[in-house]
């Protein structure tokens, strides 16, 4: 049986915030931090927030985080999980990065070292479901979207389809929600 990672997404309106995150950026930790504040202003009735992961390979444990996130998504909680897993990368990010990219603790990290950390810190059993190779299909689609879109930094935001190359992570809540109502 195939594995359905279960879609990123948050709130049920006819509205779309697509959201491109890099997991262990910190410009995307930023903006991932103000996605529930943004959820509660603008209303879940009036729009869909949606997590798009971007993987970017200077981020050296970029594609196991983000098979880590996907992983919990096709656990029974998915979307929850996913969540879960979420916030404990942006809450210990450097737990899960280098320094400069290239060097400190975790060049001695194993990837089995980085889904133990994540495993501890959300308290999602991810070990199994990062095992299925089914779920590439799911990391696959993430990286084929984001090309689609030309989206080649994150955070990158889009609504309703279109790219909002005028948001950043550092704007704040009310100018994404202005994007959005608008």
């Amino acid at each position: 049986m195939a594995l359905q990672a279960q879609p990123l997404e948050w709130g049920h309106g006819p509205k779309t915030f697509e959201v491109f995150l890099e997991p262990t950026c910190p410009f995307s930790v930023k903006a991932f931090k103000k996605l529930d504040a943004l959820l509660e202003l603008v209303g879940e009735e009036n729009v869909t927030i949606k997590i798009r992961l971007q993987s970017q390979p200077w981020h050296l444990f970029s594609g196991v985080v983000v098979r880590c996130i996907l992983a919990a998504s096709t656990l029974p909680d998915g979307t929850a999980a996913a969540k879960r897993v979420m916030k404990a990368v942006a809450e210990h990010r450097e737990e899960f990065e280098f320094v400069d990219h290239c060097a400190g603790p975790n060049m001695q990290a194993t990837p089995e070292q980085i889904i133990a950390r994540l495993e501890d810190y959300s308290g999602v059993p991810l070990s199994a479901a990062f095992a299925e190779p089914d779920l590439q299909t799911a990391i696959k689609w993430h990286a084929k979207y984001a090309r689609q879109n030309g989206i080649h930094v994150t955070p990158t935001f889009m609504v309703n389809g279109l790219v909002q190359p005028d948001l950043g992570s550092g704007d704040s809540i009310r100018a994404w929600a202005d994007k959005i109502e608008a």
